[in-house]
Order: C-alpha cells, then sequence, then structure tokens
C-alpha cells in the first residue's frame, strides 16, 4: 500500500518485511494484518541477501511485524539478516527498521552488533496520542530503545519517525522532536497518514506542504542532522540518499521532501 513503490523500484530501491506477514499487535493506522505469528523460515535471511543481490540493491533496508510470541522477539532473525546481507554483499549498508523489543537491552544489542548502519524505530505518533495508535506500545518504551541502540553503538545513526494528520499539535510535534535529539536520534521523517482500510483510524487532518516544510526547518533548527519531511513520506522513503548525504549542507526542497534533501 506504498504510495512510493513506483518511485522506489524505479530507483532499484526495495524494503523487505521479515517474520512473517502476521503481526501480534493490533495498531490503529497499520494494515497488516494482526493474530498468531507465523512460524520462522529459518532460510529466510539468506533468501533475502540473494534477492537484495539479484536486484543489484547496494542500499538494503529490512522491517518486520512484531513478534511478542518469540522469545528473542526476532531480533536473532534481524541480526541474522544483516549479516546475510552483508556477506552476500560486499560494501552494502543496511537500514533496520524493528520493533520496540520491550527495550531489553540484550535484544537491541543483537541487532546493533551485527552492524546496520542505520538503526530506525519509529514513534509513529506524539505522546498523547500513542493509547489510540499504538494501544500495545509505550512512547517512553519506545525512547529508550533507541538510547539502548545509540548508548550501545554510538557511530551508529539512530532515526525515527512520524505520522502527522491523526490530530497532533505542532507543540506537541516539536516536544516529540525534542524528546528524540535527548536519546540521540538524528534523523527524522514525517509524513501524511492515510488510512489504509474502513477499520483504521480516520485521518483528522491534511497537512499542507507549507506546514511540512515549516516543521523540518524548525526540527532541523532543533539539532536533527536530517529531516525528511511531505505528505508520501514513509520511513525508508529516500533512504538511501538521506543516509548517503550525512554531512552535507542543508539544502531547500520541494513540497514532497524537506529542507535537508
Amino acid at each position: 500500500m506504498c504510495p512510493n513503490s513506483h518511485e522506489c523500484y524505479a530507483k532499484d530501491t526495495a524494503t523487505f518485511m521479515i517474520l512473517g506477514g502476521v503481526c501480534t499487535r493490533h495498531c490503529g493506522f497499520c494494515a497488516v494484518p494482526t493474530g498468531i505469528g507465523e512460524d520462522l523460515r529459518m532460510d529466510e535471511p539468506e533468501r533475502v541477501a540473494f534477492a537484495a543481490k539479484e536486484l543489484g540493491l547496494r542500499y538494503v533496508v529490512v522491517t518486520s511485524v512484531t513478534r511478542d510470541d518469540l522469545a528473542d522477539e526476532g531480533a536473532g532473525h534481524y541480526a541474522s539478516t544483516v549479516r546475510a546481507v552483508k556477506r552476500e554483499i560486499p560494501g552494502s549498508e543496511v537500514e533496520v527498521l524493528t520493533p520496540d523489543f520491550h527495550s531489553r537491552e540484550e535484544l537491541v544489542h543483537r541487532v546493533v552488533e551485527s552492524g546496520p548502519e542505520v538503526f530506525n524505530h519509529n514513534l509513529e505518533t506524539v505522546e498523547r496520542l500513542q493509547r489510540v495508535v499504538r494501544p500495545q506500545a509505550d512512547y517512553h518504551c519506545s525512547l529508550r530503545t533507541l538510547e539502548i541502540a545509540k548508548r550501545l553503538a554510538p557511530q551508529r545513526i539512530t532515526k525515527s519517525g512520524l505520522m502527522l494528520g491523526l490530530g497532533e499539535t505542532v507543540p506537541e510535534i516539536l516536544e516529540t522532536g525534542r524528546h528524540l535529539l535527548s536519546v540521540g536520534v538524528s534523523m527524522m521523517t514525517l509524513g501524511q497518514y492515510l488510512q489504509p482500510t474502513p477499520q483504521s483510524l480516520e485521518v483528522q487532518e491534511y497537512v499542507t506542504p507549507e506546514k511540512f516544510q515549516d516543521l523540518s526547518r524548525k526540527l532541523m533548527a532543533m539539532g536533527f542532522e536530517k529531516v525528511l519531511a511531505g505528505a508520501y513520506v514513509r520511513s525508508s522513503y529516500h533512504a538511501r540518499e538521506t543516509f548517503s548525504g550525512l554531512g552535507e549542507e542543508r539544502t531547500c526542497g520541494n513540497s514532497e521532501t524537506s529542507t535537508s534533501v
């Protein structure tokens, strides 16, 4: 259901979802089926690596459903996938977009030590709306997960993102930015929430391009290295370009990107 699949595929970019197609949590914004987790395919890491190589990818994004039913919540599978990609494609770069792992340090460590260049975990929305949007998650648990990832590997880039249009206010967005900066996050994405199914949360606001740009400028001024903001921006949108552009001078973007791209 990603609105950018045509653009990403045209640029030889893809995101792989591992750990099955059924999530053990039920979030109000998500179209992924929820229920009992599927049996793990133990050869999945090698299959992902092979697919990435066949597609000619050099920057690979790996995400997943949440697997609260597994003893390690899928952390070992993430680590195996990162290692398989780097083994199969020497010189490749990997970004992981993970669940919160209940902020268990040993699980975050398992993923981080496998060597992803970017560790991404999304807050999804501001603190006030967490119980509505992510009823089985916790705002401060997510912040702790990001803090642990940065503390365990200071050289790794940590990243997070919000969906806008769920009823949040500008001060709440900026407060979330301050919270993310306080735990070492340096990259942030802001996108428009679009209702994926009739049962999902309703859109409360369609954010204007001007508002996205204004938020991006304010967040960059607060200290973020990169902010990608726009209606169609998603967690892995322009992931490779954003990562490779770190350290470059900030330039003005168009209505679908941010002042950092």
